[in-house]
């Protein structure tokens, strides 16, 4: 469902924050809490971090604490400010402020949301009942996904992956409500309390909308059961990274006669999207749910619809529905209490006028000094990685000079965009917040279909400038680093190169090996699905990724959960790259050419205390297992441990050798980039 999707959404978001002082965020120019009983070699990531893990105390509503995502915590209490100060002032009807604040105040007018129940949804739940066939209910099914009600249609518009410079329409897989399809499938104990958990959810749902128990129940199977169905034929995380595999671009006439139950000429004119063409990211789902909408009968599908139509909106309806919301994600990821009203709404308002709010971050928290030292460190970072380009021992020179050409090819984006997006088409009113939130939603549609068939806009973002984060964008081959990026301890514009180039660096050097991962390597300079590799070359790459998979398998999380080593593959390669970059490019600076001590450690050792600063994390065992199920990179300790025992410096740096437990013999240390 909804809810399950827009959790993993999130955990894809790699790190970092922004530059000002506040207290709860900056860290000390000076290394700290080093805990010496500890041998570097051994585990560098407790090395560093384990006296600040043994205290750390994660927040009841929070899932972990510290740097990585869990920066974006302060970030929304910031954000919270913001919203909370023009809340409260007389703003000029239609300006960005009078919507942020009246979008704000709505949403925290919990009276007036309790008071209304679910009578802002009651005309959704008559349009369900008023299905009677198949026909009908991809009619419901195609409005709906209009104002992100979406069920078992997975729409969107993006690039073309064979040409770049145009957005085409794609649908992929979707209609299931766990995170994934194995949780369908598997029989652990903690598979099987999920499971229950969401079952005793969905009859909640029920329940709240005025069905008895018992069938309220009833329901819950009827659901539970098309999503098992609709889940066999789901492609797993694994396979999901497959660019080819998911990329299958058909005339909709053809698509039309291969799945007729769906009637995807109806669909489409719902949509208001006008195409020739349409590449289905996973054919297997559709063709699985075009026998589906025929073998289950026509009031089961209703049930299911329902489910889905209360979940999509219980965050935005009266309390009971946002209780059994949160205790369904309490199985899931560990959280104990509920995040405050004003921290969420911060979240809402952040995704749903996200541009409009980040001009008002950027003017209190983001300084152009910041935005120039930060590319000073890209254009570095840039020029090491090309010299280590040329030092390949097992690349072709035909294949370097396609490798440099694409690496100087990168866009680089840093702090917020040129141009801000419009939001005048969106209305906000102060006592209105599920209107408000379908407002936002209806535009945010209007504004991905206006791109049909269209030319790709270079120059737009696809996070917020107050999103903790940092990305590569393969079909633009760009760089992108928001405004929350720079701030301790990923950025500190008053610290040393040894900290900046650990830190940051690492991040951009990481966003930088993106472009040349199992997945970016299959794009050309240009954004296009395109091979630019000689035949032994890409040979060579495969059987390198593959020593970087069998790896990370080895890496326990818990008990006996391992990393998954294929799924993890092109965030653990940026990592190995993303650390060797920055150290290449620490070392064209002054710093990175003395040994002076500071604080007692040498400018290459301050430069890997950093590193494993940056990934300073602790969380609830729930949320790691949720992680390491769904979330393409590794946890955070092995974000530290797994480059650095590839990293020859690093064991210059620590003295590390035969017997210690990151030690690898040189032979074995993976050297992509």
């Amino acid at each position: 469902m909804k809810k399950s999707l827009f959790l993993f959404a999130a955990l894809l978001s790699l790190a970092a924050c922004n530059n000002t002082k506040d207290k709860s965020i900056t860290d000390t120019q000076d290394i700290q809490g080093i805990d010496s009983s500890i041998r570097p070699g051994d585990n560098f990531f407790m090395y560093v971090n384990h006296k600040w893990y043994d205290t750390a105390q994660i927040p009841p509503s929070q899932t972990g604490v510290g740097a990585y995502m869990f920066m974006n915590y302060p970030q929304r209490l910031r954000l919270q400010g913001i919203l909370d100060s023009v809340s409260k002032a007389n703003n000029t009807a239609g300006s960005i402020e009078q919507k942020l604040g009246d979008f704000y105040a709505s949403g925290m007018d919990t009276i007036t949301i309790n008071q209304r129940g679910y009578d802002p949804i009651k005309p959704i739940l008559m349009r369900v009942d008023s299905i009677n066939d198949v026909a009908s209910l991809m009619k419901f099914v195609s409005n709906e996904a209009k104002t992100n009600n979406n069920s078992i249609l997975g729409f969107s518009i993006g690039p073309d992956n064979k040409n770049s410079n145009l957005n085409i329409a794609h649908i992929s897989q979707s209609g299931i409500g766990l995170p994934e399809r194995d949780y369908y499938f598997k029989t652990d104990p903690s598979s099987i309390g999920i499971q229950q958990a969401y079952k005793v959810y969905l009859a909640s749902l029920f329940k709240l909308t005025g069905t008895d128990s018992a069938t309220a129940t009833k329901n819950a199977d009827v659901v539970y059961n098309i999503d098992k169905q609709l889940a066999s034929s789901h492609k797993t995380n694994i396979e999901l990274r497959d660019v080819n595999a998911n990329y299958n671009k058909m005339p909709v006439a053809d698509l039309a006669k291969r799945q007729p139950n769906i009637g995807w000429l109806n669909v489409l004119n719902d949509l208001g999207a006008k195409t020739d063409s349409i590449d289905v990211s996973q054919p297997a789902y559709y063709d699985k749910l075009n026998a589906v909408l025929k073998s289950v009968p026509i009031n089961d599908w209703k049930i299911y619809l329902k489910a889905y139509s209360i979940n999509t909106y219980a965050d935005v309806l009266s309390k009971p529905f946002v209780d059994a919301a949160f205790e369904f994600n309490k199985v899931l990821s560990g959280q104990a209490v509920q995040k405050t009203r004003g921290e969420i709404m911060a979240s809402t308002i952040d995704e749903s006028l996200g541009e409009a709010l980040g001009q008002l971050y950027v003017k209190k928290y983001f300084t152009e000094d910041a935005k120039k030292r930060a590319l000073d460190l890209v254009n570095n970072l840039q020029k090491a990685f090309s010299a280590r380009i040329d030092k390949l021992d097992w690349m072709s020179d035909s294949t370097k000079q396609k490798a440099k050409e694409k690496l100087f090819a990168i866009t680089k984006k840093i702090g917020y965009p040129d141009k801000w997006r419009d939001y005048s088409n969106v209305t906000i009113a102060k006592d209105k917040y599920f209107e408000n939130v379908v407002s936002a939603a209806s535009n945010n549609y209007q504004y991905q279909l206006a791109k049909l068939n269209k030319p790709v806009d270079r120059a737009e973002w696809f996070t917020t400038p107050s999103t903790v984060t940092a990305y590569y964008n393969p079909f633009a081959n760009e760089i992108v680093f928001p405004a929350a990026i720079l701030q301790p301890p990923y950025f500190d514009n008053n610290a040393d190169d040894a900290l900046n180039y650990g830190g940051i660096g690492m991040v951009i050097g990481h966003e930088m090996t993106h472009a040349f991962d199992d997945q970016g390597a299959q794009f050309d300079k240009n954004g296009n699905v395109q091979n630019w590799w000689t035949k032994d070359d890409y040979t060579k790459f495969k059987a390198k990724t593959q020593q970087v998979i069998d790896l990370y398998n080895t890496f326990t999380v818990l008990d006996t959960v391992h990393i998954k080593g294929a799924m993890t593959l092109g965030e653990n390669t940026a990592d190995i790259g993303g650390v060797a970059i920055a150290y290449d490019a620490f070392k064209m600076t002054k710093e990175g050419q003395d040994t002076t001590k500071v604080g007692g450690f040498t400018p290459d050792q301050r430069f890997y205390i950093s590193v494993a600063r940056i990934w300073r994390v602790k969380m609830k065992d729930e949320f790691m297992r949720l992680w390491v199920n769904n979330n393409p990179h590794s946890l955070p300790m092995w974000r530290v441990n797994g480059p650095l025992m590839n990293a020859p410096h690093f064991y210059d740096a620590f003295n590390v050798q035969p017997g210690d437990k990151m030690y690898l013999p040189e032979k074995n240390r993976i050297q992509i980039w």
